[in-house]
């Protein structure tokens, strides 16, 4: 099947991938854009992937306060060469990572972050909540997984759904954000404050407003 430049284009605008890459996506999906897209992903995922290992030394550190003032970010998120670091998509990704632990709250960047004295007390809590719950014991190893993965979709920021899109997590952002600037990143690490942290207060609930704030930009 023959395609035409037009739709190249279009699928060069739609995904910031090469030309080439776009004309063979076409090709193999036959002139369909939904299609095309995917196969984009999946190959751009798997390229990203592979970059993940190299050695990051530039970056920035960026901070997000919350319009109200009462919470506050900073995040450090590295790449590889000074001029992704001043890339706009580089700087646009390293905002949404900040908006993401102001709204989610994350604990960790990844779930090896996680301190081995955590873990375990973690795991004893769940194990002995599944067994307070009278599940036979020949399961409750298999619940305390489930539980921990759900666990780390809490705490571990890679592993939380992207608040702009939860049908992906923020893994997946960064691998796609790889995938365009074709360089490693990496998030490396972060502090989340929020007024009052600590100190007896008035409940309000930061993360809605928060939210709301990310829905009007």
């Amino acid at each position: 099947m023959k395609i035409s430049a037009k739709l190249i284009k279009e699928l060069r605008e739609k995904t910031a991938a090469g030309m080439m890459d776009c004309k063979k996506a076409l090709e193999e999906a036959e002139g369909n854009m939904e299609k095309a897209i995917e196969i984009l992903r999946k190959k751009g995922l798997s390229d990203a992937a592979k970059k993940t290992g190299r050695i990051t030394a530039e970056g920035v550190i960026d901070a997000y306060i919350h319009g109200n003032g009462r919470i506050g970010v900073l995040v450090e998120v590295n790449c590889e060469t000074d001029f992704v670091a001043k890339n706009e998509k580089f700087k646009k990704f390293v905002k949404e990572i900040a908006m993401q632990i102001a709204a989610q709250s994350p604990l960790y960047v990844s779930r090896e972050d996680i301190p081995e004295s955590v873990m375990e007390k973690e795991k004893s809590i769940l194990k002995a909540q599944a067994e307070n719950e009278g599940k036979p014991q020949n399961v409750v190893d298999k619940i305390v997984e489930g539980r921990l993965e759900k666990y780390f979709q809490n705490v571990c920021l890679l592993e939380q759904p992207y608040i702009r899109d939860t049908d992906k997590t923020v893994k997946e952002l960064l691998l796609e954000t790889i995938s365009v600037l074709g360089e490693n990143i990496t998030i490396r690490r972060f502090v989340r404050y929020e007024l009052g942290e600590g100190l007896e207060k008035k409940e309000n609930n930061f993360v809605d407003e928060v939210m709301a704030q990310i829905k009007k930009d």
